[in-house]
């Protein structure tokens, strides 16, 4: 799956061997029962909650629950319909901290506009998780200030960048560099990169 992808995208060859890296770390961090937390801007923003919808739903495969959670959660509340749960899809937890328009605008306008992701990886971080950080330049201020405050909380770090990493490069646990570094040519090459990493772990995971 992998060989396809770099057929497709020759250019990406270079990050195969972190992007095998970074679902390693992805794939362990749900198999231990972590979430993922993402941030960027602009671009990369929209990139942060087109991630999440494919870790939050089925992607390339269906998701049915199994008989065991439909059990449960029908045991739980019996107005839960069988159809609502033959509908419902397993999810990769997956939290876009880019969504939070009240929070990251009072935190920007009272406190400080370089802090605002910073200030939700705070709140719902916990060790075992995974930041994935998205970042053209790898030097977006908010984005490497959250970084920095994941790994003060003992999260992994992910990094996706382009060719020159900047400073997430530093702090990331893995930095995917596409070799690209005018911006709109990072973001071509960023989507195929999350794209196979959606499909790898939710096949990890649901076949």
């Amino acid at each position: 799956m992998l060989n396809e992808l770099i057929e497709r995208y020759p250019s990406l060859k270079v990050c195969k061997g972190d992007i095998e890296k970074a679902i390693s770390l992805l794939t362990d961090c749900y198999e231990r029962g972590g979430k993922l937390l993402l941030c960027g801007n602009g671009g990369s923003c929209a990139d942060c909650e087109h991630i999440a919808g494919e870790l939050m739903k089925g992607f390339m495969n269906k998701r049915p629950l199994s008989s065991e959670q439909k059990s449960e959660m029908q045991g739980k509340c019996d107005s839960i319909s069988s159809d609502t749960l033959e509908k419902l899809q397993s999810a990769l937890p997956a939290i876009p901290i880019t969504s939070f328009s009240a929070l990251n605008t009072a935190f920007s306008n009272d406190v400080e506009p370089n802090l605002i992701y910073a200030q939700s990886v705070l709140a719902l971080g916990k060790s075992g998780d995974v930041l994935l950080t998205i970042s053209t330049s790898g030097n977006s201020k908010n984005v490497v200030e959250a970084a920095r405050v994941a790994k003060g909380l003992g999260l992994d770090v992910i990094a996706l960048t382009g060719v020159g990493g900047g400073m997430l490069a530093r702090l990331a646990d893995v930095t995917i560099r596409v070799p690209e570094s005018e911006t709109y040519k990072v973001q071509e090459l960023h989507l195929p990169v999350y794209h196979y990493i959606c499909a790898a772990i939710e096949k990890h995971f649901f076949g």
